[in-house]
């Protein structure tokens, strides 16, 4: 345990994330040999500024104290790059976490056919749709999908391996105990059952902006391979797809309509040779047969027969929220006096975001396409779009002929 508090402290360091983290390592040997150094010595290392050197003159373990309180507190636990359970595969990769806090199943990320999968968090019905559907048959087929925890293509990789019994795991940018976005409590708890939560970052820390681009090399570090669903031409999916070329991890992407912002960086990928185009689970999973021999099940009729899903689903939490098979906590409940399913909009404020919030309120009744919610919520169409394809999923909005929509939920105001 003191050992563990040598390596938190370090973590914790102001100034000495990567490379300043790894050239104090090397120097030093230890964490606690790092810790027991003086001002002298740390002037010898070369490279830190006199702020990080502050920073390591800052002795107490108190800070990391509090860490393994949380911890404890959280059910979450702490592997360090000396534990023999920390993935080799990220090990190897450059300026590896020095501490990871693991909420879940203790996974051997070596031995397993982990893919990566990434792609836009303002996720078009089409990207969604095929982000769910390729995690699910990579889960069915024996591989292990990684992923983040955002809305768009993350949420559907998650919520498309848990629809078969996982495991999943997904990457975060804060700390565990923070829920990011708030609606995915339900996700959280679904995933630390069934695969494993995993973040640099210690309990109580804030997802912000800044952390999901350096989160992005722990989702292609644990990865054989890493496939970009959706994209901009300039976003985080294209960082972990270049940290996944660094790492000299397989890359794939799959292909959009040529006219369609969201697709413009995956088939950019695919045009430029940087990432290989699929069209389903077997085109990746068809390079790691003898890498893994034994581990996949490729073809048209491997998927796990329906009862065998049946039993993996069994006693857990890895059934999406809008599955029938199991019964959510969170799932409206229906009035007596008709047969309407009832949101309070107290519970809406909570669950849903501020645009999620604005089209289901602007869905009086009827069926309504897309262009006229924009009209009527002066929302972009790329905005409405992304509200639409999470509240399908989250089972609040059903999808009519002729791309219109209706309200599968009828809110109570009071």
């Amino acid at each position: 345990m003191s050992n563990l508090k040598y390596w938190i402290w370090l973590s914790l360091r102001k100034g000495l994330a990567g490379e300043n983290a790894e050239r104090v390592l090397e120097h030093f040997g230890t964490p606690e040999l790092v810790h027991a150094a003086d001002e002298k010595a740390y002037q010898m290392v070369g490279g830190l500024s006199d702020a990080t050197i502050r920073s390591l003159m800052n002795k107490s373990l108190d800070q990391a104290d509090v860490v393994l309180g949380d911890c404890e507190r959280f059910g979450i636990q702490l592997v360090t790059r000396q534990d023999a359970t920390y993935p080799a595969l990220l090990k190897s990769i450059h300026q590896p976490p020095l501490v990871l806090y693991w909420k879940g199943k203790q996974i051997a990320f070596d031995s397993q056919v982990t893919i990566g999968m990434v792609g836009s968090r303002q996720a078009t019905p089409y990207g969604v749709q095929v982000a769910a559907k390729l995690a699910a048959e990579l889960t069915r087929k024996g591989a292990l999908v990684v992923t983040g925890m955002a809305q768009g293509i993350d949420a559907a990789c998650v919520r498309g391996a848990l629809k078969v019994g996982g495991p999943v795991v997904s990457v975060l940018a804060g700390g565990i105990d923070r829920v990011y976005p708030r609606y995915h409590q339900d996700l959280y708890e679904d995933v630390a059952t069934v695969g494993a939560l995993i973040s640099e970052y210690p309990p109580g820390t804030d997802h912000k902006g800044d952390h999901f681009p350096v989160r992005n090399r722990i989702i292609s570090g644990l990865s054989v391979g890493v496939i970009a669903v959706e994209s901009a031409r300039a976003s985080g999916t294209l960082l972990t797809v270049n940290h996944a070329i660094e790492q000299d991890r397989e890359v794939y992407a799959v292909p959009g309509p040529i006219d369609a912002p969201q697709s413009e960086g995956t088939n950019r990928l695919i045009q430029e040779g940087a990432a290989r185009l699929i069209l389903e689970a077997d085109d990746v999973l068809r390079d790691f047969t003898e890498r893994f021999p034994g581990k996949l099940r490729l073809g048209r009729d491997a998927a796990l027969p329906p009862e065998v899903e049946a039993q993996r689903l069994e006693g857990t939490a890895g059934v999406p929220p809008h599955s029938d098979s199991r019964k959510r906590k969170e799932k409206p409940a229906k009035e007596d006096k008709d047969d309407m399913v009832y949101l309070r909009w107290a519970d809406c404020k909570d669950k849903l975001t501020d645009d999620q919030r604005s089209v289901l309120l602007a869905m009086d009744g009827g069926t309504i396409q897309a262009d006229d919610l924009v009209e009527r919520t002066q929302i972009p169409t790329r905005r409405v779009l992304s509200a639409l394809t999470v509240l399908q999923i989250q089972g609040y909005v059903v999808e009519e002929s002729g791309k219109r929509f209706r309200a599968a939920v009828k809110l109570k105001m009071e």
